[in-house]
């Protein structure tokens, strides 16, 4: 075949998408930034939470995380519903059911009420990720302009959850904690509103039922796995927590075992063969793990030791998603140039530098070296965001392309949640054995216990003391979280600096398959996301 022949384009040129396609495109990123700015809308709000509902720092974790592990328990078998009663239907079912959720989540009485509220939230937006690619698929046929709106969605999703706090902190500088969840209200009433208008409907013939077993074995699987670890984070005996590990662990197994039996499994396992696909949702799954629990720190130590209010603090944080958003459009033109291997490699080692001022910083270093520290991670996360989902899409065989990116997409979200339960349950363990409650205090039992539990409950328990013992608790606490923060960082310097290693090593694809940069190359058709 001579090399114009190859060059020729075929027959028929799919459609331009035209003014309605790009509104409706509009209306589908606002869910999306929506979804994933709640992962870490909660971040700045925790100290006004803390003071309000008094949860214990177990407590406090499951409200920051359970809405990320919901979503990544149901994202999979959610898509496989919408296959079968209509994309459009599942997302204005979500959003709806989303609102509802949002509101029970702004008037919790009580942290055991926001943990269920947050669970429902999490659930109802398993419903609105997989729906809102699918029909951005649909609506742009053309390659090149479907890949310019995969790649707002992209920056929608990445971008949304630097901005989490950010927004977070602006609307408590005005209204009282669950205010965060009202913002979702009217962006769902608009996509409501909307979508019958602008949105195609779109459902699949011959979609696999959805295997309700599955379901409840995977999320049997990974609750008790995060739920011992944060047991033994939480002092309550090492080997209760490692037997509610086991007990997860062995429903993991028997999910895997059943996913080999059953005709229409949620995740076809023989995708891990793949070397690349398997070493990619490695690198994805563990690098945003790092990231979200060390921002977790990062947005605390920001109002519990540099004393900033939620506005200045979300302010101080706006550099890491400019810086996060830049570099996810940079990376497919860089990956244009070298293998994307490479790419991500060298991005994680300047993660990794990143991580490492973190794991140095000390109270007199104070915010500039912070916000530089997470900024630096964050100019490495970039091209890990953009080019991890191609590679793991592009690495399928193309009749398992929809599997592999719902396996991409749940990997994201899992990811992000679990950094979240397993750095945030080491940070706060660190925090208890660096003694934040000094011996001599003189510190009532009750407010002591809160002090050793959490920083917030330190700063909660300095208010009702004399001057100079809050002083020296404050003193005190803020230094046991500094030193938390540094574990966590060193922690994340070394898992990243492990990946980018990892990257160079294992995500090298064959010559003649080429970087699939966004925008070059049509994705995978989403139909069959299940």
């Amino acid at each position: 075949m001579t090399r114009s022949a190859r060059r020729r384009p075929p027959a028929h040129h799919p459609s331009a998408a035209g003014p309605r396609q790009w509104i409706g495109l509009a209306v589908l990123a606002l869910p999306t930034l929506l979804l994933a700015m709640d992962v870490t809308v909660l971040y700045l709000a925790v100290p006004r939470l803390a003071a309000g509902l008094r949860p214990s720092g177990t407590e406090l974790l499951w409200i920051t995380d359970v809405y990320g592990f919901m979503i990544a328990g149901f994202l999979v078998a959610m898509g496989t519903l919408g296959d079968r009663i209509g994309r459009r239907r599942l997302l204005m079912v979500g959003a709806g059911a989303f609102a509802v959720a949002s509101v029970a989540a702004a008037y919790a009485p009580s942290a055991g009420a926001l943990i269920i509220a947050r669970a429902l939230l999490g659930i109802a937006g398993a419903t609105l990720m997989p729906s809102t690619l699918a029909l951005i698929s649909n609506m742009f046929r053309d390659p090149r302009q479907r890949g310019t709106a995969i790649g707002v969605w992209a920056a929608c999703l990445s971008g949304g959850v630097a901005l989490g706090p950010v927004v977070g902190g602006a609307l408590l500088e005005s209204f009282w904690w669950g205010s965060v969840f009202l913002i979702a209200v009217p962006v769902m009433g608009v996509l409501m509103v909307a979508a019958p208008f602008l949105l195609p409907e779109y459902r699949d013939p011959a979609a696999g039922r959805v295997d309700v077993i599955s379901v409840v074995l995977s999320i049997a699987a990974m609750l008790p796995i995060v739920y011992g670890i944060k047991w033994i984070a939480h002092g309550s005996g090492v080997l209760s927590g490692l037997a509610i590990v086991l007990l997860g662990v062995a429903a993991g197994a028997v999910f895997c075992r059943r996913q080999h039996r059953i005709e229409d499994p949620l995740v076809d396992l023989r995708l891990f063969r793949h070397r690349i696909f398997s070493a990619a949702l490695i690198v994805l799954f563990l690098g945003l793990t790092v990231t979200a629990g060390t921002y977790l720190f990062v947005t605390r130590w920001l109002q519990a030791v540099e004393g900033l209010p939620p506005l200045a603090a979300g302010l101080w944080l706006v550099p890491c998603a400019a810086a996060m958003i830049v570099t996810s459009m940079a990376a497919p033109a860089l990956a244009r140039r070298m293998p994307e291997g490479y790419v991500i490699g060298a991005s994680l080692g300047i993660s990794a530098a990143g991580f490492l001022l973190l794991a140095l910083l000390d109270r007199p270093a104070g915010l500039p070296y912070l916000v530089a520290g997470i900024v630096i991670v964050y100019i490495g996360q970039g091209p890990l965001m953009a080019l991890g989902t191609d590679l793991v899409v592009g690495s399928a065989p193309p009749e398992k392309a929809g599997s592999a990116s719902a396996i991409s997409e749940t990997s994201t979200e899992l990811g992000l949640a679990f950094g979240v339960a397993t750095l945030g349950s080491i940070g706060t363990l660190a925090y208890r054995q660096a003694g934040p409650v000094p011996e001599s205090a003189g510190i009532p039992p009750d407010l002591a216990d809160g002090a050793r539990d959490t920083i917030e409950g330190a700063t909660i328990a300095a208010a009702q003391l004399p001057p100079q013992p809050a002083a020296d608790l404050l003193d005190t606490a803020q230094r046991a979280f500094t030193d938390a923060l540094n574990a966590v960082a060193g922690i994340g310097a070394a898992v990243t600096l492990a990946l980018a290693v990892l990257a160079v090593i294992a995500l090298r694809r064959p010559r003649s398959a080429g970087p699939s940069a966004a925008g070059d190359s049509a994705p995978a058709p989403v139909e069959s996301v299940h």
